[in-house]
C-alpha cells in the first residue's frame, strides 16, 4: 500500500540531488537486521527504503513496516518490487518532517532502521530523538565521520556527541565500505545503533522551554572549541570571561579544559551553575 502524506515529485534528473546511494551488499543487510533485534511483534519505520534490498528483509521479519520515501516514484513501486507484502505501508514523505501521528496508531511502538541519505542524516535523527512520537531504538547509517561523533567518549565529543547521547545510549555496529552501494559514494559509511532512554540522560528542570536551555549552554561551550572553555562561554554566553570563569568554578570544571573533554555530566553542573547565576 503507497500514502501520499504530503504532494512529494522528484524528477528524474534531480534525483542526484537527493544523494542516492542504494544499499546493495547482503552482509551489512544482515548486520542491520541483527544489530536491529526485531521480533515479530514489532513495527519498524524505515527511512529511504529506495529499491527494498533491506525492506524486503524488514517484512519477513515483523508485524508491520512503514516505509518513508521522498522520492515518491521509488515509493510507488516499492510495494510491487517485493510481491506486494499485506504488511508494507510505503509513505511518500520527507522524514525531517513527516507527521508520525497521522502514520502511526497512537498506542503503537516501533523501531527506525534505515540508510539515512547524507545530506539529511542530522536532521532526520534529530527529529526522531527530540520529538514524539519517539522509536524505542534506531539503527542508522550515516557517514563514517557522523557516526565517530555520535558515539565519540569524552575528549573526542562534539555538539552531536552531547545532543545524541542526551537522549539515547549510542554504539557503532560496522564501518561499510563504498563498494557496498550503487552507485558507491565517495567516502566509507558506518551503521549506529541508537537505544533511546526512558529519560534523558540529564536532567535539566527545564520543562517550560524543553531542553533549549540546555542546548544554549552546549552550543556556547562549542562557540570557539579550540579555545579554554572560559573563553569559548564568554563568547557564546556574551558575557565577560570572569563571568564564564565564575560560572565554571561553580560547576567545579577547570576554566583550561575544552568543551570536547567534557562528559554530560559535567555539561549538567555546568547548566545548573548558569541558570543559579542568572537567578
Amino acid at each position: 500500500m503507497t500514502i501520499a502524506a504530503r504532494k512529494v515529485s522528484v524528477k528524474a534528473g534531480s534525483r542526484k540531488l537527493l544523494g542516492q546511494h542504494f544499499l546493495s551488499d547482503h552482509r551489512t543487510v544482515a548486520r542491520i537486521i541483527h544489530a536491529a533485534q526485531l521480533e515479530p511483534d514489532d513495527v519498524v519505520v524505515e527511512i529511504g527504503p529506495g529499491q527494498g534490498v533491506l525492506t524486503r528483509r524488514l517484512v519477513d521479519q515483523v508485524k508491520r513496516v512503514v516505509a518513508l520515501e521522498l522520492d515518491s516514484d521509488l515509493c510507488a513501486a516499492l510495494p510491487a518490487r517485493l510481491g506486494l507484502p499485506p504488511n508494507l505501508t510505503c509513505v511518500a514523505a520527507d522524514a525531517r518532517v513527516a507527521d508520525l501521528g497521522e502514520i502511526l496508531a497512537s498506542d503503537e511502538t516501533y523501531k527506525v532502521v534505515a540508510n539515512l541519505p547524507y545530506y539529511a542524516a542530522n536532521p532526520i535523527i534529530r527529529r526522531f530523538l527530540e520529538t514524539g512520537p519517539k522509536p524505542q531504538s534506531m539503527v542508522v547509517m550515516v557517514q563514517q565521520e557522523v557516526a565517530n561523533n555520535m558515539v565519540a567518549a569524552p575528549g573526542k565529543m562534539g555538539i552531536l556527541s552531547v545532543a545524541t547521547q542526551f537522549y539515547a545510549e549510542a554504539s557503532l555496529v560496522c564501518t561499510v565500505p563504498p563498494n557496498a552501494f550503487k552507485p558507491p559514494p565517495k567516502v566509507t559509511s558506518a551503521v549506529v545503533k541508537l537505544v533511546l532512554r526512558i529519560a534523558p540522560a540529564v536532567e535539566t528542570g527545564d520543562v517550560a522551554g524543553g531542553n533549549d536551555g540546555f542546548f544554549q549552554v552546549v552550543k556556547a561551550g562549542f562557540s570557539a572549541p579550540r579555545k579554554q572553555l572560559r573563553n569559548s562561554l564568554s563568547h557564546g554566553l556574551a558575557v565577560a570571561p570572569d563571568t564564564a570563569g565564575a560560572v565554571l568554578e561553580t560547576a567545579g570544571i577547570d576554566s583550561t579544559r575544552r568543551a570536547e573533554t567534557l562528559a554530560l555530566e559535567e555539561w549538567d553542573r555546568l547548566y545548573h551553575a548558569w541558570e543559579k547565576l542568572k537567578e
